[in-house]
């Protein structure tokens, strides 16, 4: 930005008044030549919010004129908060709210631009004379910098003679009005109940509906592809791969070849053994043991070497870059890297011969460690393991019960391995050996990594896995044990030693992050669990922390407080300085061992290849690729982006699943009951988690016929007016769905014992009042 400086210097002065673009230049003594780029460059702060424009083309900072910009993020009531842009000083604002009136026409996602409004709120009682007793700042939109989006998807409708679309994303609150669908030249032609794709026209008027054309049809609404397809557009993924990507794969072999085991550690004797979910497309770790004799062990972290097939410059890693990670979304996979090396020559798989990077821990006898060595490796993996299959292995003594662990189903998965009734006792039995051996190891790594104040942030998940034809079949819980455990302690082990030998020979390198959480944000936190009877002192303190997570753990309404720590804490993010991890308690951290589905893991090994080539000449050093610090740190930025985008993607399938599953158990009778634990209760119901599922959802006063309940006096529980049954926070009850609304993404339950009406199984409907949202586009089918 050459002339940013210059500009913000004039416009802090003191006597400045704002001066439209060729005034700006005239006193910045920019010439008629250099004009045309200063009028770009100024267009461009314009755009992101630095500047902003009033009346007549004149040109301020957004602070001067009571004015702030930032990303406007709506609620599905209609109301909307304003992230705000980053200030100068770096520090991130507090949001700030924009009431549904003060909308304007923006949508979801938009920067825009607010002029803040500053609310007195008035004690009533001495007839609104009195002083102020509260002031409340919001914000109003007063222009669209740049729209989120030119397109949406959504399900299109019909009422009388009007067509609209009803946008996926429930924080859209307006209908889409669009023409006929039977004048769309679309192949097939748009039909009633289908996802579409609608481009938008410019929506200038806020009192009518924005309006638009269908230029796409994904579907019928609701079927697993249309859905997924709506994802893919939403967030801008793509399964496919550009044509000159998949020229270089046709060069790159389906087997390793010899050649390519030159100067490379070879570890293909030892027993190795993949561990992984059961749904696991890939495979990118392995972990092996060696006996070295008067009671040391070593243990091999073997990572797939991507960087021995991804050259830096060529299109495969020009995409690779671009996508940023693998995106895993219920029951599919959007891949980092063409199926070819991510399913194939870079994963682990077993039997297979396979390039790695190799981090060797050396440990004694009790579990400490004495030496990490380095290497480019070969190995041969010995099995596939799921988490389950691990566990078994760990927990259970007779050979034949482990045998009848399945193997994952093929649909599943990108590799299932051998079913382990078709392998023999002995090895089953070195099997079962070198995973207790690796365990007895980790949990000594785990308890003194919590020793040193490393948070146990992880929480019982739950996970929704798919039939054959993509429907969303079962969900089960997964607790977080010994096995997940023992995988992680060793990747943690091996990000840190190679972050720390990258840090102490002084190579740049992109770094995984973890700031320290706000002090602020960590009172109201502390005041926060009080309210839950969790009573914790200063929680700067790590102890005090991780006194408030072992509470935590153990509460009836787990979920939601796990929820609420996780927001009082600052996203991990990468970064091109070693700026350290607080979750984790490290100083030196990274990621380096998912390099198959991480872009950071890629850049890491092609400069920690550069430590191991040490002994090679300065010519050879000077033809592997340099990474200066401005570099790493732009992509740094773009892979935090990529990571959050794909984050945001992952939720989005998972709220999907869970609305067609439980739709689908609606369909069937008699209905299936859950196990759900009270997380909150209202005048108007209670609000649920599912014990296995962890859905969450209402169950409505209404549907509790049995008897008339109202909230007690300490509000913590619904009391019946004649039977005097209390239903309490933190009780555990059985429930049946009641409705799913996919359109409010709402799932509502019942008591199991409640009689179910045959109107109450239907799935919700939106109600059609085009006509009226014609004229009245913020009257629209819902206030949420």
């Amino acid at each position: 930005m050459v002339y940013l400086p210059k500009i913000l210097e004039l416009l802090k002065s003191k006597d400045y008044v704002p001066l439209p673009p060729e005034r700006i230049a005239e006193a910045l003594d920019v010439t008629t030549q250099q004009f045309t780029e200063f009028k770009s460059e100024l267009q461009e702060h314009l755009r992101t919010g630095t500047l902003v424009k009033l009346k007549k083309n004149r040109i301020c900072l957004p602070r001067d004129a009571d004015l702030v910009t930032g990303i406007i993020r709506f609620r599905q009531s209609g109301e909307a908060m304003l992230v705000l842009d980053t200030g100068e000083d770096s520090i991130k604002p507090e949001p700030l709210k924009v009431r549904a009136e003060d909308t304007g026409v923006a949508m979801h996602g938009d920067r825009v631009v607010c002029r803040i409004n500053r609310h007195d709120y008035r004690d009533k009682r001495r007839g609104g004379r009195g002083r102020p007793q509260t002031t409340e700042t919001t914000c109003r939109v007063i222009r669209i910098l740049e729209r989120a989006r030119e397109t949406l998807s959504g399900t299109l409708k019909r009422s009388h003679n009007i067509y609209y679309v009803i946008p996926g994303d429930p924080r859209i609150i307006q209908d889409i009005l669009v023409p006929d669908p039977s004048l769309a030249k679309l192949s097939p032609a748009p039909k009633i109940d289908d996802k579409v794709v609608v481009k938008l026209f410019p929506w200038e008027q806020r009192h009518l509906n924005p309006e638009g054309e269908i230029i796409e049809v994904l579907g019928a609404s609701h079927t697993p592809m249309a859905e997924y397809r709506a994802i893919l557009h939403l967030y801008n993924l793509d399964p496919d791969f550009p044509d000159e990507v998949m020229e270089e794969v046709k060069s790159i072999p389906a087997k390793v070849q010899r050649k390519a085991l030159q100067k490379r550690m070879d570890l293909r004797r030892l027993t190795t053994l993949t561990i992984d979910p059961q749904d696991a497309k890939d495979f990118d770790d392995a972990l092996s043991l060696e006996d070295l004799g008067e009671g040391k062990r070593r243990v091999g972290v073997h990572i797939a070497d991507v960087s021995a097939y991804v050259s830096p410059g060529t299109a495969m890693d020009t995409e690779a870059q671009r996508r940023g990670n693998s995106t895993y979304l219920v029951g599919k996979v959007i891949p980092m890297l063409p199926h070819a090396l991510s399913n194939g020559i870079c994963s682990l798989v077993e039997g297979e011969d396979r390039l790695t990077k190799t981090v060797l821990l050396t440990f004694d006898a009790k579990a400490k460690l004495l030496n990490v060595e380095f290497a480019n490796s070969v190995i041969r993996s010995s099995k596939r393991l799921s988490y389950e299959q691990a566990y078994a292995l760990l927990t259970i003594d007779a050979v034949e019960e482990i045998r009848k662990i399945p193997s994952p189903p093929a649909h599943q998965t990108g590799f299932a391995g051998k079913e382990l009734k078709s392998i023999s006792k002995p090895k089953l039995v070195e099997f079962q050996r070198v995973i207790r051996e690796l365990w007895s190891i980790a949990k000594v790594l785990r308890r003194e990594r919590m020793r040193k104040g490393s948070l146990e942030l992880d929480m019982p998940e739950s996970k929704i896995f798919v039939d054959a034809e993509g429907w969303a079949d079962k969900i089960v819980r997964i607790e977080y044990d010994e096995s997940h455990q023992l995988i992680e302690e060793f990747m943690l082990a091996a990000n840190e030693s190679v972050a720390r030998q990258l840090n102490q020979n002084h190579f740049p390198a992109i770094h995984r992050v973890h700031d320290a959480p706000d002090p602020t944000k960590l009172e109201d936190l502390a005041d926060y669990l009080q309210s839950f009877d969790i009573k914790v002192g200063d929680l700067t303190q790590r102890k005090e922390m991780a006194k408030a997570i072992k509470e935590i753990r153990k509460h009836p309404q787990a979920h939601l407080l796990r929820v609420q720590l996780l927001r009082s804490l600052k996203q991990a993010c990468y970064r091109a300085s070693p700026d350290g991890h607080f979750g984790l308690s490290k100083q030196h951290y990274l990621h380096f061992t998912s390099p198959i589905r991480r872009y950071a893991d890629l850049v890491v090994h092609r400069i920690f290849d550069r430590h191991l080539d040490g002994e090679r000449s300065a010519a050879q050093r000077r033809n592997r690729l340099e990474y200066s610090h401005s570099t790493l740190s732009g992509i740094a930025q773009h892979l935090s982006r990529t990571e959050q985008n794909s984050t945001e993607a992952e939720r989005e399938s998972v709220k999907l699943k869970l609305m067609e599953f439980f739709e689908r158990v609606l369909e069937k009778n008699p209905h299936q009951s859950f196990r759900a634990v009270i997380m909150d209760v209202r005048n108007h119901g209670m609000f649920v988690e599912l014990v296995d599922s962890m859905a969450y959802g209402l169950i409505h006063v209404s549907t509790m016929e049995e008897d008339l309940f109202s909230l007690n006096h300490d509000g913590n529980a619904l009391v019946g007016r004649r039977s005097k049954e209390i239903y309490t926070v933190g009780q555990t009850i059985e429930v049946k769905v009641h409705r799913v609304d996919r359109f409010k993404r709402q799932i509502d339950f019942m008591l199991a014992g409640t009689g179910v009406s045959a109107a109450s199984t239907r799935k919700a409907r939106p109600t059609s009042q085009a006509k009226k949202r014609t004229r009245k586009g913020h009257g629209s089918r819902r206030k949420r």
